[in-house]
């Protein structure tokens, strides 16, 4: 992956290095054109509406001309690193930014203690991902609520409790989990990543009607998956049973 590297110098010798990934070739921010849809601008930028959402802090999928969308984490993974004075021993310098001096060779891949003046030791380093509490949360949210509507009968166009047909199922839930996503079954499949293998919460695709995606359900993990049949309503399927196994097409993600 492409990253964008700034360096600034401070006091003290230590040096702030942000690692940030841009999701796009050019540009960090996106400036809302009439038209746009949170999920299209997403989809464009190689980012899901959950990761869109969280970092420019939208409660929902609601955007207006003119408006300014960052497409980078406000949170990037930093380092702090020092640069080696005369005189100074790996004690000295992990005290100072209390460590341990096995944490300091550690995070520094040393081998020995022995350093030199004008090298340059990471003194901090954050998680690589600063996201993933936040979204197990949100997946747990959206599987708890799409398990409030088992039985529910199938309709077609329906996109409520009283009735889903099954991608208004999953707009309804994704949504209620504060995950908006597109109404149909193929611009889910437009705006979503896809994954090599799904995991929980990612949506799993079938071709049952025509070529391309024409239905969809939330992969529960052990090749479960809820969804709402046009013969069954909400109810939960095992991906392995013959009719799904050969009518898959793959798993996406919203996350």
């Amino acid at each position: 992956m492409r990253k964008q590297l700034l360096t600034m110098t401070a006091a003290a010798g230590l040096v702030l290095t942000a690692f940030q990934n841009p999701a796009s070739a050019h540009e960090l921010t996106y400036q809302v054109r009439p038209g746009d849809m949170l999920w299209k601008i997403a989809l464009a930028n190689n980012l899901s509406i959950s990761q869109l959402m969280e970092w420019n802090s939208l409660l929902d999928d609601v955007i207006y001309p003119g408006q300014s969308l960052s497409l980078l984490a406000p949170h990037t993974h930093e380092e702090v690193t020092y640069i080696v004075k005369n005189g100074d021993t790996l004690w000295k310098i992990a005290t100072a930014n209390n460590l341990s001096v096995s944490q300091l060779m550690s995070m520094n891949n040393l081998s020995s203690n022995v350093i030199y003046a004008g090298q340059k030791l990471t003194v901090q380093q954050a998680p690589a991902s600063q996201n993933k509490g936040s979204a197990v949360s949100k997946v747990e949210t959206m599987i708890a609520e799409a398990k409030k509507y088992i039985g529910v009968p199938y309709v077609w166009g329906g996109s409520s409790p009283a009735g889903f047909d099954c991608s208004g199922y999953l707009n309804y839930v994704f949504n209620h989990a504060g995950i908006p996503i597109p109404r149909t079954v193929l611009n889910i499949w437009n705006a979503t990543k896809p994954v090599s293998s799904p995991n929980i919460g990612d949506i799993v695709f079938f071709n049952t009607s025509s070529a391309g995606p024409s239905h969809a359900g939330i992969y529960l993990g052990n090749n479960k998956f809820i969804h709402s049949g046009s013969s069954t309503g909400v109810t939960i399927s095992d991906m392995t049973l013959t009719y799904w196994k050969s009518r898959y097409l793959g798993a996406k993600t919203a996350f």
